[in-house]
């Protein structure tokens, strides 16, 4: 199983970022995924996640109406267009498989990518 997430990098406070997480060794067209985040000093948290078609996605408030999650099952793709971005969304960016039923975040993460807002 691999992970590789990309798009992350330094914005001002307003601006927007996508984010792309591809992946492999796994089926993921049937597999419900997520995006978690770990601040620098702070534990990991849970942002948004989507069914297996797309169907249905779900947000951490802070993120509802700033973000969106998205996936490309032909392409074995995850994302994350993150707009209006505040200084509190610094973290680090973790895509992972998700379990909607259970709320259950798969134990591997792949090697994240670092989101820095800061004006």
């Amino acid at each position: 199983v691999q992970f590789v997430a990309s798009g992350g990098g330094m914005v001002q406070p307003g601006e927007s970022l996508r984010l792309s997480c591809t992946t492999s060794g796994f089926t993921f067209s049937i597999s419900e995924m997520c995006w978690v985040r770990q601040a620098p000093g702070k534990k990991p948290e849970w942002v948004s996640a989507i069914s297996t078609e797309g169907r249905s996605t779900y947000y951490k408030d802070s993120v509802k109406g700033r973000f969106t999650i998205s996936r490309d099952n032909a392409k074995n793709t995850l994302y994350l267009q993150m707009n209006s971005v505040k200084p509190e969304d610094t973290a680090l960016y973790f895509c992972a498989r998700y379990d909607i039923a259970t709320m259950a975040i798969d134990d591997y993460w792949g090697q994240g990518t670092q989101v820095t807002v800061s004006s």
